[in-house]
């Protein structure tokens, strides 16, 4: 039977290509970063691979994220479950698990439980502070990355060795670009998930990895490297001498996230167990919504001037503002019908 790893391990080696098979990684966010590292992750062959994002799929995300086709567009699935679909149709041998989730500061720890590597592919800081924290407390290498425009950026965190994001906080030259403000390229996208999936690769292989911080600019032809452990804090409230890890506490209120290039806010209502019937709650609003899309996952319709996207859950994404007071107030209007 023809080995279809055969020319991976003639590079790594089997006893490396072993490993990972064993090895389970985790993916925060399957946007474009993590749709990319996804995929190269299942052909290498990961015996366990778990995505987490809490959004779904929009026509916008087509020109950089790899997995997703017009068709999840039109069906409004869940990014998790659109690359789920997707993955198994490449590599049936592995296991892949998918969480429509916002990652936070109550869940990360066990989401995060008994894997082998993190890949960060957030699209927002505060959630990758918010795993940093976790994976410093439970000793899982976690391996940033970020890219806007044509700029991208990643370093690997790897616990008790190298400074944590925190320790970078002031550090990272990402001069407060936001893809709303100067957008992205695809190149970019895939050069930084290569990066990222490398160093994945060469933490399972057992190879040890430099505390490098490395950017570049692919379309202004540049790139550097620095080594930044002269940047570890001993009094880093993550991983110095006493940590606390403050991105771990959260307040029980309303959280809302402006969304990157999107005219939207997600809105994550206070965290207290409950669980909507969708079809209950379209029921209720049918005189008052258009343009309504039901699946098991999530209520899309139209709802006085904004496009709403419910989840059971509770959360929500309210397009046609990038206000959160205004998000806040549509969320409030639209619930009440429940």
């Amino acid at each position: 039977m023809t080995n279809r790893y055969a020319r991976q391990e003639l590079f790594l080696g089997s006893k490396a290509q072993a490993k990972l098979k064993e090895a389970s990684v985790i993916i925060i966010g399957a946007g474009a970063l993590g749709s990319a590292s996804a995929e190269m992750l299942v052909r290498a062959g990961i015996g366990v691979l778990t995505i987490v994002d809490r959004d779904y799929v929009d026509l916008s995300n087509l020109q950089r994220q790899q997995l997703y086709t017009e068709e999840d567009v039109r069906n409004q699935l869940p990014k998790a479950i659109a690359a789920k679909t997707r993955l198994v149709q490449i590599n049936s041998e592995i296991i892949i698990n998918s969480f429509i989730e916002d990652v936070n500061g109550l869940n990360i720890e066990e989401l995060i439980k008994d894997h082998s590597v993190i890949v960060d592919a957030t699209d927002n800081f505060e959630t990758s502070l918010i795993v940093n924290d976790a994976a410093v407390k439970h000793g899982i290498p976690f391996l940033f990355g970020a890219c806007v425009g044509s700029y991208g950026l990643t370093y690997p965190i790897i616990p008790g060795e190298t400074p944590c994001l925190h320790c970078l906080l002031n550090h990272l030259p990402m001069d407060g670009m936001t893809c709303d403000t100067v957008g992205v390229i695809s190149p970019i996208v895939q050069i930084t998930a290569a990066l990222q999936v490398t160093q994945v690769l060469q933490i399972l292989s057992g190879e040890t990895l430099s505390p490098m911080l490395h950017s570049m600019d692919i379309w202004k032809n540049e790139k550097a490297e620095i080594n930044v452990t002269q940047l570890k804090n001993k009094l880093c409230p993550t991983c110095g001498e006493h940590p606390s890890h403050p991105f771990l506490l959260f307040e029980n209120q309303m959280k809302t996230d402006v969304l990157c290039g999107r005219d939207a806010v997600q809105l994550r209502p206070r965290l207290k167990p409950q669980t909507y019937s969708l079809p209950h709650l379209l029921e209720r609003l049918e005189n008052h919504v258009t343009n309504s899309v039901l699946n098991e996952y999530l209520l899309s319709c139209k709802f006085e001037a904004y496009r709403i996207v419910f989840f059971e859950d509770g959360r929500a994404i309210i397009h046609g503002t990038n206000e959160a007071k205004k998000a806040r107030a549509v969320y409030n209007r639209f619930i009440q019908f429940y």
